[in-house]
């Protein structure tokens, strides 16, 4: 009798522990994967992807790599090209300045589509895009 309870002891106690780690692991998939946070309102164990989100101003570079350079870069479809002062000026003088060029881009002109596909680009970050490219 006493040979079958040290088995069946190990066996119990083994079962137990297979059972919390299975339950632990079970809870773990369980867990959410996200959640939603409105903004305003205190979102606790998000504070890093809120800060990452946010991620502060676009430098004019990385707008013009992104989304500028595939037309500007080559003139596409009659877009001035990055570098070409006088292009800019001229287009400058027609529009009125460089707030008017940051206008049209804002709204769109010609086949470029607004914002020229940087939507989630402020005006500001636009606008400093236009200043890299144009040398306005």
């Amino acid at each position: 009798m006493k040979m079958l309870a040290a088995p069946a002891t190990v066996l119990a106690l083994w079962a137990v522990s297979a059972q919390a780690s299975t339950t632990d692991d079970i809870a773990k998939r369980l867990e959410p994967v996200g959640q939603v946070c409105v903004t305003g309102q205190e979102c606790k164990g998000m504070e890093v992807a809120a800060a990452t989100a946010g991620g502060g101003a676009k430098a004019p570079k990385d707008v013009i790599a992104k989304h500028c350079n595939a037309c500007h870069g080559t003139g596409l479809l009659g877009a001035p090209k990055i570098g070409d002062k006088a292009a800019w000026k001229e287009r400058a003088d027609h529009q009125g300045g460089l707030d008017g060029i940051l206008a049209k881009a804002i709204t769109g002109i010609n086949s470029m589509p607004p914002k020229g596909t940087c939507a989630d680009c402020s005006d500001d970050e636009l606008k400093g895009a236009i200043k890299e490219m144009s040398g306005l």
